[in-house]
């Protein structure tokens, strides 16, 4: 049976796993669709992450495709492998421990501008949401592949929550799903909407007063929109939506 929201439960409940699906699936149709490329970690807080597998697209891995590693990036359980450039996450883990999601991905529209190695104005109340401070990480030698550069790139991004990797992507930090999920899809709007205003002319950014309503928070300030991203998701896969109710069922 497809859930249905009231209003004082607008998802179902959620096991970790099973937040790394659905914001996996939710992002890629938002933009975060590069191949195989991506990663996604929860940090446990005993020294190990839950994380994407390597070799499934974000579009397609399940819960029980979720695998656990440590801050060496050795598998602890589950049956694939960890993502190449997964050291970008163990360094950010290591010397920032109390970050509990962190995310990666080559995204469509903030590609563009980390290509370009530019912040992007924010142009409307929506590219403002979810909070956190946007940088340009430009000082990594190699790829975040190796652990050197990637320590050098996360000791650039400081206390940033959110950065544009020069030619490499996005970089998205958050305290929980909610806070990532509305980080990185408001970035990736605000990337495309900077990009198409720039094309058409310019124009100034956005009056102050927007950007301190919509973009001072932790990313956990306005209820609802992760909420409406599971929902989609679920009734876009009945498949995933049968997997979770098949662990409820069973756990």
């Amino acid at each position: 049976m497809a859930f249905r929201p009231t209003a004082d439960r607008l998802a179902p409940e959620l096991s970790e796993r099973e937040q790394i699906v659905l914001l996996a699936r939710a992002l890629w149709h938002e933009g975060y669709d590069d191949h195989l490329a991506g990663h996604i970690t929860v940090n446990q807080g005993d020294g190990t992450l839950l994380c994407n597998p390597w070799l499934l697209t974000w579009e397609e891995f399940g819960p029980a495709d979720v695998i656990r590693i440590d801050l060496d990036g050795n598998v602890v359980e589950g049956e694939w492998p960890a993502p190449l450039g997964i050291p970008l996450h163990l360094e950010l883990h290591k010397a920032r421990p109390g970050i509990g999601w962190a995310l990666h991905h080559h995204s469509r529209w903030g590609t563009v501008w980390s290509d370009m190695k530019r912040v992007p104005p924010i142009h409307d109340q929506t590219g403002a949401g979810g909070g956190g401070n946007l940088v340009l990480v430009d000082e990594y030698d190699g790829n975040v592949g190796d652990a050197g550069a990637a320590a050098k790139a996360v000791e650039k991004l400081g206390d940033a929550e959110l950065a544009l990797l020069a030619h490499h992507g996005v970089f998205v930090l958050g305290v929980n799903v909610n806070a990532v999920y509305w980080r990185a899809a408001s970035l990736e709007w605000r990337c495309r909407n900077a990009w198409l205003v720039e094309q058409a002319g310019g124009a100034p950014g956005v009056p102050q007063v927007v950007h301190d309503t919509f973009g001072r928070s932790d990313g956990t300030r306005f209820t609802g929109y992760w909420e409406t991203a599971v929902r989609r998701e679920l009734r876009r896969d009945p498949e995933l939506a049968a997997q979770i109710g098949l662990a409820r069922a069973t756990g």
